[in-house]
């Protein structure tokens, strides 16, 4: 009856092979006391297989057996394991492989095949007990520089989309508010509207199917050219506010004419050479930090040649930085000399510090360089994410839903549509007779409530100037 081999250690003639695959090594049979012709000879083909691995250490182990005199069955590589050199009538054992072909399998198990008593191998082994162990599925790649802050400048450009649409409307519908200064506004506002929505576009047709050269190529350069816009239109409210404030003169008396000029006509310039230079330049690919989304189209990759609309964009930053400056030192100065108390001055330097940063894009520069690897990476790049997608959305809330002058004009409309309307339906306004009170709770009628708002509307009218 054949005796299974027990693990024993193994000596010059039986060698621990590996299979190749991560298994353990297997040295299962003592050839104690084999004779051999040329010790010497077998030392070194035995060295050899040592440094070897899988088939070519069974190869090596059988040429150094064949010096051997015994009869015993020999090293043999099955396709899978290297069975070592095994006496006959004995069962050899080894432990399962635990991996093959990208499967894990039971390690603890063993392996058997069967080692006849003429010294020959049988032809089959048994592997059986070699079953593959269960994978928890993999967990959903989720990388947060790249999947979250694009998710953020989603969200982001919708809502500040939105809010510039409705604030667009208010300001080109009511002519109450008319004038240099807010035709300034909506051109800027323009401008976010047209870069919002051709970052959606470009991202949505960037997933859902793939863009031909020519659509990328016009795609690109216009969301290029209205993101260039979006800077020289911060360049025109920071020169006009200059103006008014430091120099001490209307901005009106430089015309919209000259201001579009520089808005609209002198992106175009910078614009025009880069898509002239872009074909002529290969583009920069970041292997290190590749993005998700396969970019098809080569005018969407950055490129050293991009400085021909960035450098003129970091220009227009400075500029403006340069212009809050002198505008903040020309606003303390003033609320100095004002007898007002110093807590106070405070207050409204830093309320005007606060709502010209969005209006001049100072938020760039304080976004324009972070971290680049680490946790400090992943939160500068949500960071950044959220200021700069809701920055249209910030200017259009502070230039326009929470300006006095168009609360006013609402209010004021507000009213006489509703008057209209009670006028026209033949009703009574009744609660217009009713005493209303104001803090001091003194009776105030509503008559003279509607003139005080008259009032306001009509002063309003002509003074579309720079409130603090």
């Amino acid at each position: 009856m054949a005796n299974e081999i027990m693990p024993a250690t193994p000596t010059a003639a039986a060698i621990a092979a590996d299979d190749g695959s991560g298994g353990s090594p297997f040295g299962e049979a003592n050839v104690t006391g084999i004779s051999v012709e040329n010790p010497s000879l077998v030392e070194g083909l035995l060295a050899l297989a040592m440094n070897a691995s899988g088939a070519e250490r069974c190869r090596l182990q059988q040429q150094a057996e064949e010096l051997l005199q015994d009869v015993a069955c020999p090293s043999f590589f099955d396709m899978v394991s290297c069975w070592p050199r095994t006496p006959p009538g004995t069962l050899a054992v080894l432990p399962c492989f635990a991996e093959l072909k990208g499967v894990q399998y039971d390690s603890s198990q063993n392996a058997t095949r069967f080692c006849n008593v003429d010294g020959t191998w049988d032809n089959y082994t048994d592997y059986d007990r070699c079953e593959h162990l269960e994978q928890p599925p993999p967990l959903p790649s989720f990388e947060p520089e790249i999947e979250l802050p694009t998710l953020i400048y989603f969200v982001g450009y919708s809502i500040s989309l939105a809010a510039l649409v409705l604030a667009v409307a208010v300001l080109v519908y009511f002519k109450d508010l008319r004038c240099l200064r807010n035709t300034i506004h909506v051109n800027l506002f323009l401008t976010y509207i047209m870069s919002s929505s051709l970052w959606i576009l470009i991202l949505s047709l960037q997933i859902t199917v793939k863009l031909e050269v020519a659509g990328c190529i016009f795609l690109v350069t216009l969301f290029h050219y209205f993101s260039t816009t979006n800077f020289f239109w911060m360049l025109v409210e920071g020169l006009y506010l200059y103006m008014l404030v430091v120099q001490t003169f209307s901005g009106d008396t430089l015309r919209f004419r000259k201001y579009a000029i520089i808005g609209w006509g002198g992106p175009l310039i910078f614009v025009g050479a880069w898509a002239i230079a872009k074909p002529f330049f290969g583009s920069v690919s970041n292997l290190e930090h590749p993005s998700k989304l396969e970019i098809e189209c080569s005018w969407m990759r950055e490129s050293h040649i991009d400085w021909i609309i960035q450098g003129p964009s970091c220009a227009v930053l400075v500029i403006n930085l340069i212009f809050l400056l002198r505008i903040m030192w020309v606003l303390i100065t003033k609320l100095r000399s004002a007898n007002t108390v110093e807590t106070r001055q405070y207050r409204k330097a830093s309320k005007a510090l606060l709502v010209l940063i969005p209006l001049l894009g100072i938020t760039y520069l304080i976004v324009i360089y972070g971290p680049v690897e680490g946790v400090g990476s992943h939160i500068f790049a949500i960071t950044r994410a959220i200021l700069l997608s809701t920055q249209g959305f910030v200017v259009s809330l502070l230039y326009c839903f929470l300006n006095s002058e168009v609360r006013q004009t609402l209010r004021h409309h507000f009213y006489r549509w509703r008057d209209e309307r009670n006028i026209l339906s033949g009703k009574v306004n009744n609660h217009h007779r009713r005493p209303t009170f104001s803090k001091d709770n003194s009776p105030r009628s509503r008559t003279e409530s509607t003139r005080t708002v008259e009032y306001s509307i009509v002063t309003m009218k002509h003074s579309c100037v720079l409130r603090d």
